[in-house]
């Protein structure tokens, strides 16, 4: 026991030690010092930025996608993971698939029995007008009653649809906060007022809530204009346009079963014989989450390789200053050597004091980088946080430099003759 205490009492001794022998060394030369420690210090901050903004930017997109619902199936005809496929991407044999319809839309909201929710939305482009304002070319898109939960806008003021208004060819509208802002004077609430699409009065019953410009949102809802389906028959043809087929699969039913029947009810509904391929996709946010995956693992990569030449560079530094640290304290290593101290101790100290030295570069790098990541956060809509794993990233490669480009500056100052360090002036 009493050894197990001598020995914590010497690494604690060897520490304090080495820490002031790294003081002495950067308050003796502190231009070399901020060199040496520049080095480290653009490394780390390389290493700890890079993969701080890929995390946040992962973070993001990911919930971009996890907004669009991760049981999720969006009826198409192009499949998403046809532009992955080796070859390119022949969109010509997707362009002569045929078009969703409406009777496709009811055919399945009957036949299948494992999804909850089922959504049909249509976009086109017409003249929003609200007595002298008007938006050109506003983009309106006309849904069925369940495409507000899958979407997940929220209402900020008024409401939404009700089932039999969404079903039924009722003039009503739900309109994005910038339509409301452009349309209506100050004063004026957009709720209950009429505005004109497309020629066709119609009543305006809710207005979403602002969300904000976002680089990650895929829709932005500010700028919506929501009819129910039936009422954009009035000024679109749905036979000459192809509408977004969107199924929720159940909470409590099988993937796998739901994505046949799925299948299945598309195929039946089109009549496709068995030897017949599918003339229609089921894309699922699975594969774009395995895209992004791969994406993100690329970009980790190449994070790696520029920090790896950054910190290289922080390494040469730091094992400069090293060389010069033993070179101008030989007659001392030569005077501790003659007293008794062994070579293991001296090896120890030098590198302690390389160690220090790298990860105090490598703490002012990591803050450089938390501040930036709370300016961005505050100043820009974009969310970035440090993670502990990054700041344990940074302090461990560190460390590592510092054991890595100190230990031959340690090793030959240990291997050092104490007479001829003596003699050395």
């Amino acid at each position: 026991m009493k050894k197990i205490f001598r020995s914590i009492n010497i690494f604690f001794k060897l520490l304090g030690e080495s820490f002031v022998m790294a003081y002495d060394s950067v308050k003796g030369d502190k231009f070399r010092a901020f060199l040496s420690l520049l080095g480290v210090t653009i490394g780390i901050f390389s290493i700890v930025a890079v993969f701080t903004a890929i995390e946040a930017l992962e973070k993001n997109v990911r919930n971009m996608f996890s907004a669009l619902g991760t049981d999720v199936v969006y009826i198409d005809k192009f499949s998403w993971e046809a532009f992955a496929e080796e070859g390119g991407f022949k969109w010509w044999e997707y362009r002569q698939r045929p078009n969703n319809t409406y009777e496709e839309f009811v055919f399945l909201q009957k036949s299948l029995t494992h999804a909850d929710m089922l959504a049909l939305s249509v976009y086109t482009s017409t003249n929003v007008s609200y007595e002298r304002n008007t938006i050109r070319n506003a983009g309106v898109q006309g849904v069925t009653y369940d495409w507000n939960k899958i979407s997940y806008f929220e209402i900020g003021e008024g409401r939404y649809f009700t089932p039999a208004e969404a079903s039924e060819n009722i003039p009503l509208v739900v309109i994005g906060q910038n339509v409301a802002d452009e349309l209506f004077p100050a004063g004026i609430s957009p709720v209950g007022s009429n505005i004109k699409i497309g020629g066709f009065t119609t009543r305006v019953i809710g207005v979403i809530k602002k969300k904000g410009e976002s680089l990650f949102d895929p829709i932005s809802y500010d700028d919506a204009v929501i009819i129910p389906m039936p009422f954009i028959r009035n000024f679109l043809d749905l036979r000459n346009t192809s509408p977004s087929i969107v199924v929720h699969k159940d909470p409590v039913a099988d993937e796998e079963e739901f994505m046949a029947e799925l299948r299945n009810a598309m195929r039946a509904v089109r009549r496709l014989k068995p030897i017949q391929k599918d003339n229609f996709a089921l894309n699922r946010m699975s594969f774009l989450d395995d895209a992004l995956s791969q994406l993100f693992n690329v970009i980790s990569l190449a994070g790696w390789v520029i920090g790896g030449f950054s910190i290289l560079i922080g390494a040469f530094g730091v094992a400069n200053i090293m060389f010069v640290s033993v070179k101008e304290r030989t007659h001392i290593i030569g005077i501790e050597k003659a007293m008794g101290a062994k070579s293991s101790f001296v090896l120890t100290q030098f590198l302690f004091e390389a160690v220090l030295l790298a990860i105090l570069g490598g703490l002012i790098g990591i803050l450089i980088v938390w501040g930036l990541t709370v300016f961005v956060t505050h100043r820009y809509d974009f969310v970035m946080t440090m993670s502990v794993g990054n700041v344990m990233r940074g302090v461990l490669i560190s460390g590592l430099v510092g054991v890595v480009a100190g230990f031959i500056p340690s090793l030959q100052a240990a291997r050092m003759n104490p007479v001829d360090a003596m003699n050395q002036h």
